[in-house]
C-alpha cells in the first residue's frame, strides 16, 4: 500500500512512517515516532510536542469550548492597553477599509463543490484592481524546471523577489533567512534581530524583505543595507503570516491565544487601516489561534487565508465581506484537506499547498476547483509563491528543497 497517498492507513510518523510510540507537534501538525522526536527541533519555543492521546484530548476540549451547547461567549469582554476586544453582537461586521489614517479528476463541477458563497456583482472590477491579462491555459502535465537544495533542517517558506524573477527568499527552522538565485547560489543570509525563528516572510514592491516574529510580536522590515527596523509592534496580538498587497499595504494574520481570536489587519506602513475578523452575522471568519495560517491577496483584491487545522481556505473581498470557504474537492472529506502555503497568479487563480496529500490545488477566483498539481514528486509541500511570469515555487518541508514548476502553456 502507498501509505503516503492512501487514506486507508493508520497514523504514521511523518518522517520515517513508523506507526508506533507517536508524538504530535501542535504547531507543525506532524506525527513523530519516539526516535524522530528526539531529533526534531522541539527545543524551539515555537514548537510543542505531546502524545497522540493528549492531542486527541486537547481536540475534544477545544471542541467542547467551541460547542454552543456548552454556553454562550456572546458576553465575553476584556480590555488591554491596545483596545477593547469585546466580541461584537449578532450582525456585527468587520471594519471596512479606512484610508483616512494613511501615511484526481482534473476538473470539478462548480455546482457540486463543498464551499459556501455569498452573492456579489462581478460585472465591474473593484476600485484599484488590475486589468485582466490575456487568458492562459493550464498545462496537462506541469513540469519542474529548477530545484534548489537549501540548507535548513526543515523548510517553511519561500517568497519571490518582486524585482528579480531569478531570486527567492527562504525561511525555515532557524533564525536566518536566506536569499538564493536559481543557480542554487546563496546570495545573502539575514539573521532575525531577536534570534527567534521568523514565522513568515514576504517582499515589498521595492524588494525589501519583511518577516514576522511571533514570539516578540513584531513585523520587521529588512533594509537593502541589511539593517532591520520594527515596522509594526503588537501588544496583545501575535503576527502569524503576512503578504504585501498591490497597493503596497501589509496584510497580517494575527492571533490572541488568551481569548482564542484570529483576525486579519491591513497596515499602511505602521498605521492600521482595516481589521477583518467577523462575518455579517457576527461569527468569526477565522479560528484556531496558534496554528499555522498563510495569507495572500488576489488580483481582484480578494484576501485569501489558508487554515490547515480547520481544513479551509477562507476568502473575503477587499471590504472584508465573506465570499466563500473552500474545503477541498467535493469527492474528498474536508478532513483530508490540509492547506498550508497559498498564492495567486496573473489569472486570479488560487494555488494552495495540500501538505499531507503532497499536491497543489488550483482554484479559480470564485473557489471552483480546477485541478491538482500532483505529478512533480512533491513531498510535504509547505510554502508557495508565484513570480511575475506565473512560475510556481514550492517549499518542501522535510526535503528542504524549493521546486520551480511551470504549470501554464
Amino acid at each position: 500500500m502507498d501509505f503516503l497517498n492512501s487514506a486507508q492507513d493508520v497514523v504514521r510518523c511523518t518522517l520515517c512512517q513508523n506507526p508506533e510510540d507517536l508524538m504530535y507537534c501542535e504547531v507543525c501538525y506532524i506525527s513523530l515516532c519516539k526516535d524522530c522526536a528526539e531529533k526534531y527541533t522541539f527545543v524551539s519555543e515555537n514548537h510543542t510536542a505531546v502524545t497522540h492521546k493528549q492531542y486527541l484530548t486537547n481536540c475534544t476540549v477545544r471542541s467542547l469550548v467551541d460547542d454552543p451547547r456548552c454556553g454562550s461567549l456572546s458576553a465575553l469582554s476584556f480590555t488591554t492597553e491596545e483596545q477593547d476586544y469585546s466580541i461584537p453582537p449578532h450582525g456585527a461586521e468587520s471594519s471596512p477599509l479606512d484610508r483616512s489614517q494613511m501615511n484526481v479528476p482534473q476538473f470539478g463541477s462548480l455546482s457540486a463543490l463543498s464551499f459556501t458563497t455569498e452573492e456579489q456583482d462581478h460585472s465591474m472590477p473593484p476600485q484599484g484592481a488590475e486589468s485582466s491579462p490575456p487568458d492562459r491555459s493550464l498545462m496537462d502535465v506541469p513540469q519542474i524546471s529548477t530545484t534548489l537544495d537549501t540548507e535548513y533542517g526543515y523548510l517553511y517558506g519561500v517568497t519571490c523577489v518582486t524585482c528579480n524573477d531569478n531570486e527567492v527568499w527562504t525561511c525555515g527552522n532557524e533564525n536566518t533567512m536566506k536569499l538564493y538565485n536559481l543557480q542554487e547560489e546563496l546570495l545573502k543570509s539575514i539573521q532575525t534581530e531577536s534570534g527567534n525563528e521568523p514565522r513568515d516572510i514576504t517582499v515589498t514592491k521595492d524588494g525589501n524583505l519583511v518577516y514576522t516574529d511571533y514570539k516578540k510580536g513584531t513585523v520587521n522590515l529588512v533594509k537593502k543595507n541589511s539593517n532591520i527596523q520594527v515596522a509594526i509592534s503588537l501588544q496583545a496580538w501575535k503576527p502569524l503570516s503576512l503578504c504585501t498587497t498591490s497597493s503596497g499595504d501589509f496584510l497580517v494574520v494575527m492571533d490572541n491565544n488568551h481569548n482564542e481570536q484570529v483576525k486579519v489587519v491591513r497596515y499602511s506602513g505602521s498605521t492600521k487601516i482595516q481589521s477583518i475578523q467577523f462575518d455579517d452575522k457576527g461569527q468569526p471568519l477565522y479560528s484556531s489561534p496558534g496554528y499555522t495560517k498563510h495569507i495572500c491577496e488576489n488580483r481582484n483584491q480578494d484576501i485569501c487565508v489558508s487554515n490547515s487545522r480547520d481544513h479551509a481556505i477562507v476568502v473575503v473581498n477587499q471590504a472584508g465581506k465573506h465570499r466563500f470557504t473552500y474545503n477541498g474537492p467535493p469527492y474528498t472529506p474536508p478532513s483530508f484537506f490540509k492547506p498550508f502555503g497559498i498564492a495567486t497568479d496573473s489569472q486570479s487563480r488560487i494555488l494552495t499547498a495540500d501538505r499531507d496529500n503532497h499536491c497543489i490545488h488550483i482554484l479559480d477566483q470564485d473557489g471552483q476547483f480546477l485541478r491538482y498539481i500532483d505529478n512533480c514528486d512533491l513531498q510535504l509541500p509547505w510554502g508557495l509563491c508565484v513570480d511575475t511570469r506565473d512560475n510556481l515555487f514550492v517549499a518542501e518541508w522535510y526535503t528542504r528543497k524549493v521546486k520551480k514548476i511551470q504549470y501554464y502553456t
